[in-house]
Formats: C-alpha cells, sequence, structure tokens
C-alpha cells in the first residue's frame, strides 16, 4: 500500500479528485479530512477488503494511517461508521456523484 501511495503522491490522483469533490459534513467536527477518507476506501480496497467491513480493523493498521493521512501517523483512521458514511451519504450526494463521472477524464488528462 505505500508503494501504491508513493505513486499517488507523484501522479497526484487522490489530491485531484479530493479537490473536486464537495465537502457534504456540516460543523467543525470533523475528525478525518476528505481526502484522507477518499485515500482510506481506495487503498482498502487495493489491499483487499472489498466492502470495507474490515475498516475497524483497518483503522488502528500503521500502513493504513499511513496512506490515508501521513500528517496523523499518531491517530487511528477512519472507523467502519465514518467510511460507511463517506461512501453511501458524501459520495453518493448529486454534486459528488457528477465530480466522480467526470473525474476519470481529468485524471486522463
Amino acid at each position: 500500500m505505500l508503494a501504491y501511495r508513493e505513486l499517488d503522491d507523484a501522479v497526484e490522483l487522490t489530491d485531484l479528485a479530493g479537490g473536486t469533490l464537495s465537502e457534504c459534513r456540516q460543523g467543525k467536527n470533523t475528525r478525518h479530512l476528505l481526502i484522507g477518507l477518499l485515500r482510506q476506501s481506495m487503498f482498502g480496497r487495493l489491499a483487499g477488503y472489498e466492502d470495507m467491513n474490515g475498516a475497524e480493523r483497518l483503522a488502528h493498521d500503521p500502513a493504513i494511517r499511513a496512506v490515508a493521512d501521513r500528517g496523523r501517523l499518531d491517530r487511528q483512521a477512519a472507523s467502519t461508521s465514518q467510511i460507511g458514511r463517506f461512501e453511501t451519504g458524501w459520495l453518493t450526494g448529486a454534486a459528488n456523484l457528477t465530480a466522480l463521472a467526470d473525474l476519470s477524464g481529468a485524471w486522463i488528462d
């Protein structure tokens, strides 16, 4: 996973995605950055977790913490419920579905 993160850092795919997605959370109680949730979701699947049922265990995994947000290695990654809200709530909002549909073209460019 760390090699994937190095590649991602070089080509900035998740940075581009994070810049196009809309932040749907309300208030200031946001424990994880949107881009960190996106990375945790994507890299968790690359690690073989198809539906993120293992997110609670992965939240304590140092490799997942490193790929999700290198600036917060001392804190656990997002829990199963946080990832679930991200994937089924925030990503499925109308603005984010449009952004996700356009994202592959932006990555190719």
